[in-house]
């Protein structure tokens, strides 16, 4: 009896579109994968480390989840975000006892009054809205962007569509989670309202960008492309080792997109323009393949030849804004910046452990042993953010684009003091103080 109640246990997840068989759903689940079809289900092997899936990532109580219980776990949730989103409806309650709430509601409702500040705390918000931040903040740039009444959007199915992209984030993923999603999100919006880009972009363009940042790493599994490939998992044969993860994100959006029936109302032209569209923004965060979008955006930026009247050229800026929105972390205060270099090491760590635990290659940045935060933070803005802040920079000569310039060199310097030492973090801290905020 209990082997075949853990036969039918499924993990969490959404789903994928098999790209050449548009009837195909796979299903992501614990120990194997389903095609489901007129057929029905068909179970596929997951490839040769039978001992090598996620459920090393997950706790025991996680992994003994149902279906039906995730299912009641999501409408929980919709139904606990709804009843912690009091403000955004206007209602309001006469019970003492939800007072602390309300407090914490208007504080989350003043910080989203500057939502467009560089200087945003995602942290701060996501303990505001009791965990929330992803759906609370997406919900309030739709609106404030004016893509709800724009496109005739019906703001349950908006609900219900942010509730299960976060419920998809894994909150166990220390970096990998939807409060990086939310802080990206922010992040697009900030770009977005760049003076350059801001006269040019439509409705469309925020919308397909809002969304995209918000699922970017929608079921991200805490571990990076090699190690998927080299465990043979049954992603990286199904997108054959190329973006694995990013392909998974993208059509993991696009089955919660079309379960939540978002843009049913639309024609099915503009449904699948709209897929189309999200899947080449969310594969552009491929960082390995950056230097491919770098060389191409500064070709352009080099010949003076970019026209944001252009559909494909305003395309490629948006390619370029979601990038820089994935990885702007060393560009944020230093607060913030180090907040996030802590969690993406302990991911990294994480990974290189349960390598040594079954005998893989450890990856590199991933051995706690040989690692530390300070040289992984400072190779990665190094060689990946230096190169294309510069170039975004060059075309976008913000304020905000200064600013993030500027964090950056002081946090590049900071890590360079902590790595040299106390008198080191000495001279790091005179040089943030004599920069200024």
């Amino acid at each position: 009896m209990a082997k075949k109640a853990s036969a039918g246990q499924l993990r969490r997840g959404a789903i994928s579109y098999d790209s050449s068989d548009q009837t195909a759903l796979y299903i992501r689940m614990l120990g194997d994968v389903r095609v489901r079809s007129r057929a029905g289900f068909e179970t596929e092997r997951r490839g040769s480390h039978p001992y090598i899936d996620f459920r090393i990532f997950h706790s025991p109580s996680e992994v003994e989840v149902s279906v039906s219980a995730r299912n009641i776990r999501r409408l929980l949730s919709f139904q606990r975000y709804l009843r912690s989103s009091r403000f955004f409806r206007g209602t309001t309650t006469s019970s003492s006892l939800n007072i602390l709430d309300d407090d914490y509601s208007g504080q989350a409702k003043c910080m989203l009054e500057k939502v467009g500040n560089w200087n945003f705390d995602i942290f701060l918000f996501d303990r505001l809205t009791n965990g929330n931040s992803l759906v609370t903040l997406a919900f309030h740039l739709f609106n404030l962007h004016g893509l709800i009444d724009y496109f005739n959007l019906d703001t349950m199915k908006l609900r219900r569509f942010l509730v299960l992209v976060q419920e998809d984030y894994h909150s166990q993923n220390p970096y990998h989670n939807a409060v990086h999603a939310a802080d990206v999100t922010q992040a697009m919006h900030c770009y977005l309202r760049e003076p350059k880009l801001a006269k040019f972009v439509t409705p469309w363009d925020i919308m397909l960008s809002l969304i995209a940042a918000a699922t970017h790493d929608l079921d991200h599994p805490g571990v990076n492309q090699p190690f998927l490939i080299k465990t043979n998992h049954y992603l990286a044969t199904l997108y054959k080792n190329t973006s694995v993860l990013e392909n998974h994100h993208w059509r993991s959006a696009v089955g919660l997109l079309r379960e939540s029936g978002l843009f049913s109302h639309m024609p099915l032209e503009s449904r699948q323009q709209m897929e189309a569209q999200l899947g080449a923004l969310i594969l552009a965060t491929d960082i390995s393949r950056q230097n491919d979008y770098l060389a191409l955006f500064r070709a352009h930026l080099d010949r003076g030849d970019l026209c944001l009247e252009n559909a494909g050229h305003r395309h490629l800026v948006l390619q370029m804004a979601l990038k820089c929105a994935d990885i702007c972390n060393p560009c944020r205060t230093w607060e913030l910046s180090k907040q996030w270099s802590e969690k993406v090491t302990e991911e990294f760590f994480h990974q290189g452990d349960t390598e040594k635990k079954y005998c893989l290659t450890v990856s590199p940045f991933c051995d706690r042993q040989s690692e530390s935060i300070a040289n992984i933070q400072i190779g990665f803005m190094t060689y990946l953010v230096e190169p294309l802040f510069t170039e975004w920079a060059r075309f976008s000569d913000s304020k905000l684009s200064q600013t993030m310039l500027g964090h950056l060199g002081r946090n590049k310097a900071g890590w360079k003091g902590l790595q040299r030492g106390p008198a080191g973090r000495e001279d790091a801290r005179a040089a943030r103080a004599e920069a200024g905020p």
